[in-house]
């Protein structure tokens, strides 16, 4: 079962009934119980595609930063070939301008000068091994430069993909959303929250870096949840677990599924959990953190805010626990 449901006024009841039926055949409005299991299978579904636009997101940085990096090393590259070039075009415009290659033996042998001859055969030999290096580096270098250029080529096609996915994923959420918005408006359950909320104090049982996570969690009590939020205006399940987390010195990976597999070698139970610990529902598509004496902290789903409910209130549909 998923984490925090939308809490609806039991007095709401009363103007979710069944319409009567009257002469027209209209279609009646649905009960109570029949709005909340359908916003029920739309937070499933948004928690699912939420985290598949997170992952795409996270991919496409990566590929973006990669392609950065690699382009960064071609236009290096690119500069050093240019100076190599400027350089080898110069010896040719030596060689030119003075009509022979003055290194050259017919051009050495041509002195009646014995110290001049000894000299110029040691400079010849400078100038031949300069050149020669010269050549090489070029060659080199230009060779090397279409690997770059090919690499970042490719890097940057993977960046465009991710790109794509990330604005399919985006596409899916935004219908999403405006459903839920729109049941949640008729049950009058939608809160907006508050981006500026200072949130409340955290007075549980935590101690160490604990302490300092949930601290920062419950300052974020009442500001909304946001699809793909990470801060400091909003949040989404996974992107308030890894910024309370950062406050207590540790770096969580972004999403959901990545942080349960993060933590594969720091499980535990869920009869030993302690302040800190992260709680997954069982189809990971949501995580909440415990805050000790029974209560979780968290960010639920559109049209709600971080708040802080009793774990107990959510059932027995948990996959697990890690502890940070």
């Amino acid at each position: 079962m998923r984490f925090g449901r939308v809490p609806v006024a039991a007095g709401l009841a009363l103007g979710l009934v069944l319409s009567p039926i009257g002469a027209a055949a209209a279609d009646p409005k649905p009960t109570l119980r029949q709005a909340k299991a359908k916003l029920e299978k739309l937070n499933d579904k948004a928690d699912k595609v939420v985290d598949q636009f997170n992952t795409a997101t996270e991919r496409y940085k990566k590929a973006k930063s990669a392609y950065t990096k690699l382009n960064d090393s071609y236009k290096r590259k690119l500069a050093t070939v240019a100076d190599l070039r400027s350089q080898v075009i110069g010896m040719a415009v030596d060689s030119y301008k003075y009509g022979t290659d003055l290194t050259s033996l017919p051009g050495l042998i041509s002195t009646d000068n014995p110290q001049a001859l000894l000299t110029g055969l040691t400079l010849a030999g400078q100038i031949s091994k300069e050149r020669a290096e010269k050549l090489a580096a070029f060659d080199r270098e230009n060779r090397g430069l279409k690997v770059e250029r090919d690499n970042a080529q490719k890097a940057l096609e993977a960046a465009d993909r991710e790109r794509d996915g990330v604005e399919k994923e985006r596409s899916e959420i935004m219908k999403l959303i405006n459903e839920q918005k729109k049941l949640l408006r008729k049950l009058g359950a939608y809160n907006p929250g508050n981006p500026n909320s200072v949130g409340i104090k955290y007075s549980g049982p935590a101690s160490g870096n604990a302490a300092a996570v949930l601290r920062f969690a419950f300052a974020q009590v009442g500001k909304p949840y946001i699809y793909g939020g990470t801060g400091p205006g909003g949040y989404d399940c996974s992107g308030l677990t890894q910024a309370s987390w950062r406050a207590g010195g540790v770096s969580l990976p972004r999403t959901t599924w990545q942080q349960w597999a993060w933590g594969a070698n720091r499980r535990v139970s869920l009869d030993d959990l302690q302040p800190g610990d992260l709680i997954f529902s069982s189809s990971l598509g949501h995580v909440v953190m415990y805050a000790g004496n029974g209560d979780i902290v968290h960010a639920p789903q559109t049209g709600d805010v971080v708040k802080v409910v009793k774990l107990s209130s959510y059932g027995n549909s948990l996959l697990g626990a890690i502890r940070p």
